[in-house]
């Protein structure tokens, strides 16, 4: 992998990086673009979703170097664990420190409505696979998602009357949406949202020593909490619609990290 990264992507001094969601791309809008390199370029995978650019954006914020990840790939698609994983490794490797994860998801908590954010407390591994298999790789998981960074981003958020929840995130492998009693279940298990990403990218981030945070925009409600049926068109539309929001928390808070 050595030989597949571009120098400026070691030399522009990024600390700091943005994995982006489905339908996020909005986020990386108002941002000063340096230069940006396709994944495929780099020997990472790429996703057939759409929602999920598949290049790698060198920006500034405030004068400081960002990356941005336009998109992941999943489990459902086939990819293994280990596989979803590589970006979070190409970051490690090109010397990133504070990872942020961004997700669409659904909503099963009654008091958090669609369009708003959920940061991560803290997960539940659903979908029966580990980026760490293959060894003994024995990671704490207690604190996967920062208290420094929570507290930093709550700051953020309250003095822009920003509403942020906070909560249990649950990954399942998909690429089906949840039925009914699925959710009536993970809301049984202290789950406040449900996706099918980011859970993998954490565990991998924490086993490399990054910090992590995560963000998941709620999309929609879960399967039997709201009439009509769920669509990735919807989820989509409903991320562009958010991400603003979640950008002016972002914008503040990311040159404090």
């Amino acid at each position: 992998m050595k030989n597949r990264i571009p120098r400026e992507l070691v030399e522009c001094g990024a600390t700091t990086a943005i994995v982006l969601g489905s339908g996020l791309g909005p986020l990386v809008e108002e941002l000063e673009p340096v230069c940006s390199h396709e994944y495929a370029a780099l020997g990472l995978p790429v996703s057939k979703v759409p929602g999920h650019a598949g290049r790698i954006l060198v920006a500034r914020l405030q004068g400081r170097p960002l990356l941005i990840a336009q998109g992941r790939v999943h489990l459902y698609e086939g990819w293994s664990a280990s596989e979803v994983v590589r970006m979070v490794d190409f970051l490690r490797e090109i010397g990133i420190r504070s990872l942020i994860l961004t997700n669409a998801a659904g909503t099963v908590n009654p008091d958090f409505s669609p369009g708003s954010w959920m940061m991560l407390s803290d997960h539940l591994n659903l979908t029966g696979q580990s980026p760490l298999c293959g060894g003994p790789h024995f990671v704490d998981m207690t604190e996967v998602y920062s208290r420094r960074l929570r507290s930093l981003f709550h700051k953020v958020a309250s003095r822009q009357g920003t509403i942020l929840h906070e909560g249990v995130y649950a990954a399942l492998p998909g690429p089906q949406y949840e039925t009914p009693a699925e959710v009536r279940m993970l809301q049984r298990l202290g789950a406040d949202a449900v996706g099918m990403s980011t859970v993998p990218e954490a565990i991998k981030a924490r086993a490399l020593g990054l910090e992590v945070a995560a963000f998941s925009c709620l999309t929609n409600w879960g399967a039997g909490l709201a009439p009509g049926h769920l669509s990735h068109e919807e989820v989509t539309s409903a991320g562009r619609s958010a991400a603003s929001s979640l950008s002016d928390i972002l914008r503040e808070a990311l040159p404090l990290i």
